[in-house]
């Protein structure tokens, strides 16, 4: 729905009424001679006129006398103006006025006048969650409803060249930005973005918080960073069948935010490659993309802006290092990645590699940690699946009515593996787990385009972890969210 403030809209469809109206007023004394209506009978239809186009103190000395053909002829010449000075006060009025827009899949946008390079957008993701854990004998888990995501969101165009977005995050114990940046688009094919955004190293990271297959990202986005500080040039090229990425940031350590400063003066150097070779073509393979993520950089110091710390789907924690483990040189990733969307179905997997040198007293090592993870989904109501999701449900839920809205199955697999090197010098066995495997089954009910209802359930096992070299106990958590989004 679009709404132009335009109070002169009325008027326009007045006058060409009016314009109507007028041309037959021009032809009336032809008629008059065909019908023998007097000078007196067109005055009066004159009148009509005027007092419709307002014409005061004019239209009252008009109607004093019945006026003669000249006179006529000097009245309309008179409204003929008027109706063109009407024209255009409603051309300006409607070129110095905003277009405001609603809908539901975009939300809330301001745009100016043409020729409408400024543009302001209103945007929301909110994320109620449940969580519940089953058989947690050995390391008890609290079950609790929670808001995963708050998070408003202002974006929009200031001008040809320059883009923003501002997102702020309320859930949690204080409010934090996730998305700060500006856009200065040059051309598609080389855009600077500055401030903090998604690291691109992560193909499941870089998806919306809001499309992702499954409530919380798989293991391999555990080794990749998530939203950083920088300067990142991107573009897309060969008619957007290529996209690439390369930024300088501060550094963030796997799976996390970077701080809000540089901790150590030390920068990342992250970059991406993804290509869609059929994009463009209407066959079986223009869902297919693939490419390769990589990060370098030092970072010097210790504790949990320096060395990461590793969680399961579930969100517990299953590995850290000993505190007296310091990093200590290079770190790098990188990440051959994929996605495959053909109608309803959609296959996503990727690999990631991160490796760090760290130091403990006078011994210093270079460990690798490596995951990878398969999503597929398949959407059963016929709707077709995207690298954002299922945009709309074909038949959104209504009450009373036969429309059920989208449901869509996922299931995804994935295997974490610790450095052997790491135990035990700088990670204890018995307290953190050298590997871990999960596995989920997931259902989403797009009930329309804006409102999601999802229910997942997974389950993962653990190598080492627990005391006297024993497996840390299996996590079994089923979690539920209601998302609205627009």
């Amino acid at each position: 729905m679009q709404t132009r403030v335009r109070p002169a809209l009325n008027a326009r469809t007045a006058t060409v009424s009016l314009w109507s109206a007028l041309a037959c007023a021009l032809a009336l004394p032809v008629h008059a001679q065909s019908n023998e209506l007097t000078v007196e009978q067109l005055a009066q239809r004159l009148r009509a006129i005027e007092q419709r186009l307002g014409g005061g103190e004019a239209v009252a000395n008009a109607s004093a006398d019945s006026g003669n053909l000249s006179d006529l002829d000097q009245r309309l010449r008179v409204i003929e103006r008027k109706l063109e000075l009407q024209v255009e006060e409603n051309a300006a009025r409607v070129a110095s006025t905003p277009v405001v827009s609603l809908s539901a899949s975009k939300g809330l946008s301001v745009k100016s006048p043409p020729p409408g390079d400024v543009e302001l957008k209103f945007k929301a993701l909110v994320q109620a969650d449940g969580r519940f854990f089953i058989d947690d004998r050995q390391l008890p888990q609290n079950d609790t409803f929670l808001f995963r995501r708050i998070m408003p969101t202002i974006e929009g165009t200031w001008g040809p060249l320059i883009g923003f977005r501002l997102t702020p995050e309320f859930a949690g114990d204080s409010a934090t930005i996730a998305d700060a940046y500006f856009d200065l688009k040059f051309d598609p094919r080389a855009t600077v973005r500055i401030g903090k955004f998604k690291s691109p190293v992560g193909l499941e990271r870089l998806q919306s918080s809001g499309s992702t297959g499954l409530i919380e990202l798989g293991l391999a986005s555990e080794l990749t960073p998530n939203r950083d500080l920088g300067v990142q040039l991107q573009g897309e090229l060969a008619g957007a069948t290529v996209s690439y990425a390369l930024g300088v940031f501060n550094g963030a350590v796997d799976g996390r935010d970077s701080p809000t400063v540089n901790p150590d003066n030390e920068f990342e150097l992250a970059g991406r490659v993804f290509v869609e070779p059929w994009k463009n073509a209407s066959n079986a393979l223009s869902g297919l993309g693939f490419g390769v993520a990589a990060s370098s950089g030092d970072r010097r110091g210790n504790g949990n802006n320096f060395l990461p710390r590793y969680r399961t789907p579930g969100q517990t924690q299953f590995f850290n290092y000993r505190s007296a483990v310091l990093a200590d040189g290079a770190q790098t990733r990188w990440s051959p990645q994929a996605f495959y969307y053909r109608n309803g179905l959609s296959l996503l997997g990727e690999y990631v590699s991160s490796s760090q040198d760290v130091r403990v007293g006078a011994f210093a090592d270079e460990l690798e940690h490596t995951a990878w993870q398969l999503t597929a989904g398949y959407v059963l109501t016929g709707e077709d699946a995207g690298y954002k999701g299922v945009a709309r449900p074909n038949q959104p839920f209504t009450l009373g009515a036969a429309g059920w809205g989208a449901f869509e199955l996922v299931a995804r697999y994935g295997r974490l593996e610790i450095d052997d090197d790491a135990f035990p010098r700088y990670a204890d066995r018995n307290a953190v787990a050298a590997a871990a495997r999960s596995w989920g089954l997931g259902l989403n009910w797009y009930l329309t385009g804006n409102l999601k209802l999802v229910a997942n359930y997974t389950q993962t096992q653990f190598d080492g972890g627990a005391a006297a070299g024993r497996d840390r106990e299996d996590e079994k958590a089923f979690f539920t969210r209601a998302q609205l989004a627009f």
